[in-house]
């Protein structure tokens, strides 16, 4: 076979010239001799002149229009990597050990196409033996951008109480010797820093917490192999494909046996991932502790960190040690999280290894921006009919990650060649990253954000139908300027008919509330039964201030900044509250999650609601308020609570069918994160011949909302309705 293959921001350019059947037998190998974190978009086949060639080489990459290629997720290291780090003298120990197959990527690129010259790694000129490795088309090393060895690589630096130290065998055992002294290390991973302690140490994790100022939220672990893992945790084949998968995302798994008790507080689960990085391997293979706790490397809140100027000043206040090294992340990157529900991997934070591969549409993108939401915010921009993905942001309240968003737009339209003409934004007018684009001065479609959760996982689908449309969360700006959250919908990608939703409830102290769910528990209560509600059910108050509850009854009476919701979000918070299991959290949807930890499936049995103009659960309320006064168990009460749930989305499904004669039902938003809720719904849906859909590729989270709004702007446009 000969021939060039060029790598263009067009896409993969090969001309192949040989006898009939070798061209034949090597275009049927393309899609079946992919390497493991590739995937083939579409495979087109013409005839040209046969152009002589001589031999079979590879063209330099070079840029041919404003077209792009797509830029590769960074990868977890693979084996063969790993054992050269055992096997080659150039490679002996070395913690950045990489080649075509695995390595940084996306962290590292400032521009395309993805040469070494435009990534991190420029300032690192290739040694003799890697220049080699780089130039010889049969070597794993071909044109491996990363490619580096001890002589020319990158190096790790650990600061530490007896100053720095550089030797990479001595900074194992001292960071082996730290984490199993108690001792917080931060680590400069992929995509940022991580903070890392004895995930056995249950003192250790509480200082941890402690001094990130992280007072509940889950922690993730790393261990050393998922045969490990399973000491720990419970997991089926599917979870365990997907531990030790090239992306190695952080998994949702449940808790067999538990580590530090402040791991995963009031939760049934805990995430868990395998070490993806050379170092995180050599770490392991010395550690004797069976975890270590891995989260987010920055201060509550903030972005992850990823300068080391930084990280020496900002993590050293939290961190025992810094350890660091001498190549620039570019792109910062959290660690993506997912759970396999239904046998299916369903991503609920879409990051490292994941960003910025693109969703394919059936519609042109191009030109289109989309912001985004406020919580767990992700934008997108469309190139042709690709909708191109931000890494997770984070939540949109304070200026470090409004910065951290800024500069990564500007960042996607210059790696993307990307020149908004069309805005997308939430409808909301106070969020920030709605804000953000009506700053930018250019033509925009408001969405509304519960349209939006149903049209991304519609996009992600490729449906362009009507379909009925159920989406549940916490918060949404409604079109009749309500708080919106559990919603029926009609709705195609251009536009929705809302059909029915969860009865409005007063909100007393609007957003704030959702930290204090004892107070949605009073709303509901005081909706029901008015003002004589805390004497009427003092029990359900005894842990709650008696002057606080009056400046609430209130505000309730007299109707004082008390917005209406109809929110999923909210009756979760409430219905945890009132079972006692969270009366305030620690961080967003603790209540609900805490909620879900403690229902089990062992009864199909229900509660009373009503199905009107909106859905009420007064009966409900009075039910599960008579199971309690009569000492059922909370585990039982919470379970017929989430069963009522799944009967409600399954009633109102079949009564739009019933109407309408729609048999496709699409689930989307942050409540159907709950494992309990999304499987038995989608069974019974499926049960009675619903084509039920939710989503897997993106987040059902706000961390999807921005597809949706490419997806609903790109449609009104090809309509003409904007």
């Amino acid at each position: 076979m000969l021939g060039t293959v060029e790598n263009n921001n067009q896409g993969v350019l090969i001309f192949a010239e040989g006898p009939s059947n070798s061209i034949e037998n090597f275009i049927k190998d393309i899609p079946q001799c992919l390497p493991e974190a590739s995937s083939l978009h579409s495979l087109e086949v013409s005839e040209v002149k046969p152009q002589g060639f001589s031999d079979f080489s590879i063209v330099k990459s070079q840029s041919i229009s404003d077209e792009v290629t797509e830029v590769s997720p960074d990868i977890a290291v693979c084996k063969a990597c790993l054992d050269d780090m055992k096997s080659q003298p150039h490679r002996k120990n070395y913690a950045f050990t990489n080649c075509t197959n695995c390595g940084p990527r996306f962290t590292i690129i400032k521009g395309l196409p993805y040469d070494r010259p435009k990534t991190t790694m420029s300032v690192f000129p290739l040694c003799n033996t890697c220049h080699k490795e780089y130039s010889e088309v049969l070597d794993r090393r071909f044109h491996a951008q990363p490619v580096a060895c001890n002589t020319c690589g990158p190096q790790y630096t650990l600061h530490y109480h007896k100053g720095i130290e550089m030797d990479i065998n001595a900074i194992i055992k001292c960071c082996c010797q730290m984490l199993e002294q108690g001792k917080i290390l931060a680590i400069k991973g992929l995509g940022g820093y991580h903070l890392c302690c004895d995930a056995s140490n249950e003192e250790a994790v509480k200082r941890l917490r402690q001094r990130k100022n992280r007072e509940g939220k889950p922690l993730a672990v790393m261990l050393k192999d998922s045969d490990a893992a399973e000491v720990y945790l419970e997991m089926d084949s599917e979870n365990k494909k997907l531990l030790n998968s090239w992306r190695k995302p952080i998994v949702l798994l449940p808790i067999r046996k538990e580590l530090a008790a402040s791991i995963s507080i009031g939760l049934s689960t805990a995430g868990a991932m395998l070490p993806y990085m050379p170092f995180h391997h050599m770490l392991f293979e010395k550690l004797q502790i069976p975890a270590v706790v891995f989260t987010s490397g920055n201060v509550s809140d903030e972005p992850i960190v990823i300068d080391n100027d930084e990280a020496l000043e900002k993590l050293a206040t939290i961190a025992d040690a810094v350890l660091t090294y001498n190549r620039d992340i570019h792109n910062r990157t959290d660690d993506s999280v997912a759970m396999i529900v239904d046998d299916k991997p369903r991503l609920i934070r879409r990051s490292r290894s994941y960003a910025p591969a693109p969703v394919h549409l059936s519609i042109s993108t191009e030109g289109i921006f989309a912001a985004g939401a406020e919580l767990v915010n992700c934008f997108a921009i469309g190139k042709g009919n690709q909708a191109i993905l931000s890494q997770h942001i984070g939540d949109l309240k304070n200026l470090e990650t409004l910065d951290f968003y800024t500069e990564s737009v500007a960042r996607f339209q210059e790696l993307f060649r990307f020149t908004p003409e069309l805005i997308a934004a939430d409808m909301h007018p106070e969020y920030l990253s709605s804000k953000f684009a009506a700053d930018l001065g250019i033509k925009t479609t408001l969405v509304q954000h519960h349209h939006a959760h149903i049209a991304s996982c519609m996009a992600e689908h490729h449906l362009d139908e009507q379909v009925i449309g159920i989406s549940f969360d916490g918060t949404g700006y409604g079109d009749d300027g309500h708080i919106w959250g559990a919603e029926f919908f009609v709705c195609d990608l251009a536009d929705y008919e809302r059909i029915n939703h969860f009865e409005y409830v007063p909100q007393p102290g609007g957003d704030a509330l959702s930290k204090h769910p004892w107070r949605m528990m009073l709303a509901y209560l005081y909706h029901y039964h008015g003002s004589d509600c805390t004497s009427l059910f003092p029990a359900f108050f005894e842990n709650t201030d008696t002057h606080e509850r009056e400046i609430l009854l209130t505000m309730l009476k007299q109707n004082i900044n008390c917005p209406l919701t109809s929110s999923a979000g909210r009756l979760f918070d409430a219905v945890s509250a009132l079972l006692g299991i969270c009366l305030n959290t620690a961080y967003h949807a603790e209540a609900p999650m805490r909620l879900e930890a403690v229902a089990i499936d062992d009864t199909e049995a229900t509660y009373p609601y009503s199905l009107g103009k909106s859905i009420s659960f007064k009966e409900c309320f009075s039910a599960m308020i008579d199971d309690i006064r009569i000492g059922i168990p909370v585990a039982e009460v919470a379970t017929k609570f989430h069963n009522t749930i799944v009967d409600v989305v399954v009633q109102m499904a079949c009564d739009i069918r019933e109407n309408r004669d729609i048999h496709t039902v699409v689930m989307s938003g942050g409540s159907f994160q709950n494992r309990f809720l999304l499987e038995k719904v989608s069974a019974k849906l499926k049960e009675i011949n619903f084509a039920a859909f939710s989503q897997e590729k993106l987040p059902s989270n706000d961390g999807g909302i921005a597809l949706g709004q490419l997806a609903i702007a790109a449609k009104r446009r090809e309509l003409g309705l904007i």
